[in-house]
């Protein structure tokens, strides 16, 4: 029986939660990190080359969302994970006005030089490392500042490369594509449309044998162009959406569909977009990344360190696997 005192405490608990919903999700979740696991063989990757790969995107640092303290945490808490290499995958600079300070390009790069894998540090750069840069909007030229910092602090910076790399007597490719956003339209440029740094044919061309290929990428929209002679593509950018409201997504961040914007994400032979597929053909992992752009908000999302690990026996027909650790 509903009495007018179990009316007024049910009334009061439901306005009191959804108060506390927009506290939570600007003042609790972006401070939280998770460990995301995935491993798979994907299609053309060898059973006897095992690889653990750490994925760090979209850092977005600034006071006081991603200060250099809790960006040193993620570095401490990445190398915990041994992982036997580390790529980083844009979107270093803060993309929205939401804070109390900015943090020097050099600084951050700084930090990120305390990652500690064998196969070292690589890095792309996202689309707020460019358009956060004047100059490089206004000559259309890079390296932006962030790129600099990247290349100051002697981190390996991919813009449209590909380098091969060993691993226990075993030879793949790592390849960087340049920003697919880098350039807005821009009247003193002489740019009216958005433009882009990257190349992935010219990138592709440079791989001159069959061994398997890892591609980098910030945002994931280049995936419907990816050959299917790519092992695996790996992203940032879309945060996950930065806002999963119980399976509501307002944001999408791809051209894949809001469904598709995060996770491992495959092509079957028909060409569409899916979670898992027994017959997928090319193979994507989006991390949901570490910052926060637009707004300093994340809910259902909450900010991740990606390990990868890429195992004799996962298989590439079975749905990966997919495990989290809630750490802070």
């Amino acid at each position: 029986m509903i009495t007018r005192r179990n009316f007024i405490r049910g009334l009061g608990a439901t306005i009191l939660g959804a108060a506390s919903l927009p506290a939570y999700a600007v003042g609790v979740e972006p401070f939280r990190l998770h460990v995301k696991r995935y491993a798979l063989t994907p299609p053309r990757w060898p059973e006897e080359l095992e690889l653990k790969a750490a994925l760090i995107a979209d850092p977005h640092v600034c006071d006081p969302w991603m200060g250099l303290e809790r960006l040193q945490f993620i570095v401490e808490r990445t190398n915990a994970l041994k992982p036997d290499i580390v790529l980083m995958l844009g979107d270093y600079v803060a993309g929205h006005r939401f804070r109390t300070g900015s943090i020097p390009s050099k600084d951050w790069a700084r930090v990120l030089t305390g990652f500690n894998a064998p196969l070292g540090i690589h890095a792309v750069l996202g689309n707020h490392d460019w358009w956060e840069d004047r100059t490089a909007q206004l000559t259309g030229k890079g390296p932006p500042i962030a790129g600099k910092a990247l290349l100051d602090a002697g981190i390996s910076l991919y813009q449209n490369r590909a380098v091969k790399i060993r691993k226990d007597g075993h030879a793949f490719w790592l390849a960087g594509l340049d920003d697919q956003l880098a350039l807005v339209p821009n009247r003193k440029a002489g740019r009216k449309r958005w433009q882009g740094k990257d190349d992935l044919q010219g990138t592709l061309a440079q791989v001159n044998d069959r061994s398997p290929v890892l591609l980098m990428a910030h945002e994931p929209k280049i995936f419907r162009k990816v050959p299917e002679s790519i092992s695996l593509t790996v992203c940032g950018h879309t945060h996950g959406g930065q806002i999963n409201f119980f399976g509501y997504q307002p944001v999408s961040g791809t051209t894949l569909g809001k469904k598709h914007n995060y996770g491992h994400i495959t092509f079957d032979a028909s060409g569409s977009p899916g979670q898992t597929g027994t017959h997928a053909r090319k193979h994507m992992i989006v991390s949901g990344g570490l910052g926060c752009s637009i707004m300093p908000v994340r809910f259902g999302v909450p900010p991740e360190i990606t390990l990868v690990h890429l195992a004799p026996g996962a298989g590439s027909k079975s749905p990966p696997l997919h495990r989290s650790e809630i750490d802070a």
